[in-house]
């Protein structure tokens, strides 16, 4: 049936009077309409199985296209006349541009339809809401294809909707396109130059609840880039200001971050400080098993620090729980410490016992082989395979500062007793015969042998012309001269005493 047209649009012929596949036919005499000619859009009969409904649409008929989707075949469905828009190419804000994004062929496909249901101009409230969840689809197809610029760019063209829901909402799609950015790897630079754009656009919103949280993130990529100058004012800046507000939680994180920046600048009584200050104002409120465990692996990193490592082994246990409860990646790191601690205060036997645990096995891999490799070497007392762990584990163990800083002690510690027991039976022993028994460069070992002259740990001096080593025999200290000072001493005191007395009896 042709269209019939009428003064101000094409009124499509009864749905009741099509014949055949009624969609194609409806179709067919769209497309053959003169709809540029006129100046509003039709009203457009939808056929269905058994009730015929009209719909009104108000997109000016020069920028539409008319074209057929099929639903189910044509003898049990009818199907579907969909009309979108060429120039404005927005899609309705509803739960079927949602579902048509989810059952897309591919990504790209779905961003782009959910890029098209953010442009609808709709402020209603249901328009808002299936908003709300376009974006947290879009976040997550974003991220899965890594296309962090985009995640950037969308935060900027998502300002004007930012003026249409509540300032907490706001908040929570920003941190969450932030952290969906902070999961690309590669962009540490891109995550510093969008916390800073976005600390100018809260400033000039006056989102002060924002711009405290986002300049918190700020500093932590701050920290992680190892701009800790720039970070130290960011946080020094913000601390106040979040106690004059007293944001306990917030103030939580900012005091660890602070601990941590100091505790990178080998601060050690200002990071304990700011741990201090952390726990302070975690008792006054609720805080998430997460940040509880940040609070006890810093604690532990700090007790560490101070070689009090059976406290530290206890605070590293507590945060492994806490994040092994939490299925969170900070766990293996937690385990990976607990084993140092163990072979630091010379108990390298239980590290075996820990990871065969039942927590324990769920983390094997190479942190954990690492862990074990040292411990092994350190039960053998053998420098060689001490050195052929750290060669083989460099990744686990000396990019990890905390981990590489107690090992190079305990390497110390390792050679210094081999040393002495190579060298204890000599009194002049050539270096090189040293080195080829302990299996190490001669340098090496000559660097090492006169630190432990000028540290005392033995008496000797090294022959550089001869490449020998002279060891002197310590002088034994008799017996009777600690107790004739001690006598002297007495006898001091016994004057004085007297003098005093007579003084007194003068006067």
């Amino acid at each position: 049936m042709a269209p019939q047209q009428g003064g101000r649009g094409v009124q499509l012929a009864s749905p009741s009077r099509w014949k055949g596949p009624p969609l194609a036919r409806a179709c067919r005499d769209a497309s053959h309409a003169a709809l540029p000619s006129t100046p509003y859009l039709p009203w457009v009969y939808f056929n269905s199985n058994k009730n015929h409904t009209q719909q009104p649409l108000s997109v000016p008929p020069e920028s539409c296209n008319l074209s057929f989707g099929g639903v189910g075949t044509s003898e049990a469905r009818e199907g579907l006349l969909t009309i979108s828009a060429m120039q404005s190419s927005y899609l309705p804000a509803t739960t079927e541009s949602i579902a048509l994004a989810q059952e897309a062929k591919d990504a790209s496909e779905s961003i782009s339809i959910l890029y098209r249901v953010l442009e609808d101009p709709s402020s209603s409230s249901d328009a808002v809401r299936v908003k709300e969840l376009a974006i947290t689809n879009l976040t997550n197809y974003l991220t899965k294809e890594n296309r962090a610029e985009e995640l950037r760019n969308l935060l900027t063209q998502l300002r004007p909707f930012f003026a249409l829901i509540p300032k907490a909402k706001t908040a929570k799609i920003v941190r969450g396109i932030i952290d969906a950015v902070s999961k690309i790897p590669g962009t540490s630079d891109l995550q510093i130059s969008l916390c800073k754009e976005m600390v100018e656009w809260t400033r000039a919103e006056k989102r002060t609840f924002l711009r405290q949280r986002v300049e918190a993130r700020l500093a932590s990529l701050l920290l992680e880039t190892q701009e800790y100058t720039e970070a130290l004012t960011l946080l020094s800046s913000l601390i106040k200001e979040v106690r004059r507000l007293d944001d306990k939680l917030l103030l939580v994180d900012i005091d660890l971050l602070e601990s941590k920046l100091h505790f990178s600048l080998r601060n050690l009584p200002k990071a304990k400080a700011s741990l201090t200050a952390a726990r302070t104002a975690a008792n006054a409120i609720y805080v998430p098993p997460a940040q509880q465990g940040t609070i006890d692996l810093q604690s532990g990193i700090l007790h560490a620090e101070e070689k009090d490592y059976k406290t530290a082994y206890s605070y590293f246990f507590e945060a492994f729980e806490g994040f092994n409860a939490l299925e969170d990646p900070k766990a293996i790191f937690c385990l990976k410490y607990m084993l140092l601690c163990k072979i630091m205060v010379n108990h390298a036997d239980d590290v075996a016992g820990i990871i065969s645990s039942k927590a324990g096995l769920k983390y094997v891999g190479p942190d954990v082989d690492a862990m074990k490799a040292v411990a092994d070497a350190y039960s053998k007392r053998s420098l060689k395979y001490f050195e052929t762990a750290l060669h083989d584990y460099k990744a686990q163990l000396e990019e990890d500062p905390i981990v590489h800083r107690h090992l190079s002690s305990l390497y110390d510690t390792l050679l210094e007793q081999n040393l002495c027991r190579l060298i204890e039976p000599y009194s002049r022993v050539e270096i090189a015969h040293v080195a080829e028994m302990i299996e190490l460069p001669i340098d090496h070992v000559e660097k090492k042998l006169s630190q432990m002259i000028l540290d005392k740990k033995f008496s000797g001096t090294l022959d550089q012309g001869a490449g020998c080593l002279i060891i002197f025999e310590d002088s034994k200290t008799e017996a009777i001269f600690p107790a004739t000072l001690e006598t002297i001493s007495n006898v001091g005191k016994v004057v004085e005493s007297l003098y005093m007395r007579s003084a007194k009896i003068m006067a």
